[in-house]
């Protein structure tokens, strides 16, 4: 059973995060399965359309079709004793999910929405750094529904979401509520099968996310999958209890740049994700408190190297973001793309020095 832990929310002081894979399938006290649950009251002219705003029954009837749009492409995954949720995302069987949603296993059981059969799926290839994974159906049954997936660039704040899966086991199960935030850079927790990646770009949505929504959609008013539901925020003063409303979905883009990666070599080759070029380690200062990232060793004629950095150069900002350990210098890596520019502050022999660095491509060992 995957217990999932809790860390700190790198953009929202005492909050935490867990992990939405769900250790049991037993059934709670929820709406029915298929049945769309608020979690908010997102004004009728939220979705970002400026269109005159939609009456009650119309906004009703919008939430209908995309429901009956979607929902057949999002499907339960069960693996030993825990579940997650998966998106359909071609008709030859793929279905993308969060690397925490599979774990070390290599063998699935999935059911499709408004199924109860169970089918046989196999790994395809697991990328921990972005939490994104592929599992393929070992036969695909016909009428399999591929989701649309839309584009990032697009997703705005206030626009409306709702997010599809199996929370608690309640399988093809909505919420509804918001973007309320983009662009977050979120550290997941590690252990009990979750990764601990972080990462960047992600929307944060009020729609309820709960354990077992993990993999599943979140969907705006087109039908389209602008992310996939990962993680929820829990508050740490009140013993792990749930913080209302706030949840985090990795992008469309990143999401089919990885998946397409993973199905035709069965390995990620281009991350997509900044990377300095070097190893490092956190810098503790005299009162033995974290201040810094330390260098260990730069990869020769990376970009680091290019800009003159050195082993024992301690690492204490990228751009304006403050880097006091080796997870900060993550993070602010996280939020950035490669091929872009960023000045790196820096100590060498107790002296300040900067250094404007163009930012390399993660390396990856998938």
């Amino acid at each position: 059973m995957r217990a999932p832990g809790a860390v700190a929310v790198l953009a929202a002081a005492a909050l935490a995060l867990t992990g939405c894979s769900s250790g049991s399938s037993s059934s709670a006290k929820s709406s029915a399965p298929g049945q769309a649950s608020s979690s908010a009251a997102p004004s009728p002219a939220a979705s970002g359309s400026s269109a005159p705003p939609m009456t009650g029954n119309q906004l009703q009837d919008a939430y209908q079709k995309v429901i009956a749009d979607v929902l057949p492409s999002v499907v339960q995954i069960t693996t030993g004793d825990s579940l997650g949720s998966g998106i359909v995302y071609d008709d030859k069987g793929d279905i993308v999910t969060n690397a925490h949603v599979v774990g070390s296993a290599t063998t699935f059981t999935v059911t499709l929405a408004n199924s109860t059969k169970s089918l046989d799926a196999a790994l395809v290839g697991s990328y921990p750094d972005s939490d994104l994974a592929v599992i393929k159906l070992s036969s695909p049954p016909s009428g399999l529904k591929p989701a649309t997936f839309g584009d990032s660039g697009k997703v705005q704040l206030g626009q409306i979401t709702l997010a599809m899966g199996s929370p608690l086991g309640l399988s093809s199960s909505v919420t509804q509520g918001i973007v309320s935030a983009t662009g977050r850079t979120v550290s997941e927790p590690r252990g009990g099968g979750s990764p601990g990646a972080t990462i960047g770009n992600m929307v944060q949505t009020s729609a309820a996310i709960n354990p077992g929504n993990s993999g599943g959609a979140l969907v705006n008013l087109d039908s389209q999958v602008i992310g996939i539901n990962t993680l929820a925020a829990t508050e740490p003063q009140a013993n792990g209890a749930a913080a209302p409303g706030i949840g985090f979905a990795i992008p469309a883009s990143t999401i089919t740049n990885i998946t397409d990666q993973l199905i035709k070599q069965g390995k990620v080759t281009n991350s997509g994700r900044a990377a300095l070029g070097v190893t490092a380690r956190t810098s503790f200062n005299q009162q033995f408190q974290p201040a810094g990232a330390v260098i260990v060793s730069v990869t020769a004629g990376g970009p680091a190297a290019s800009a003159g950095l050195q082993p024992g150069d301690v690492i204490t900002k990228i751009g304006d973001a403050a880097v006091d350990s080796l997870n900060a210098l993550t993070t602010a890596l996280a939020s950035l793309t490669p091929g872009s520019k960023a000045t790196v502050t820096y100590t060498r022999d107790g002296k300040a020095q900067t250094a404007d660095v163009t930012l390399g491509t993660l390396e990856t060992t998938s």
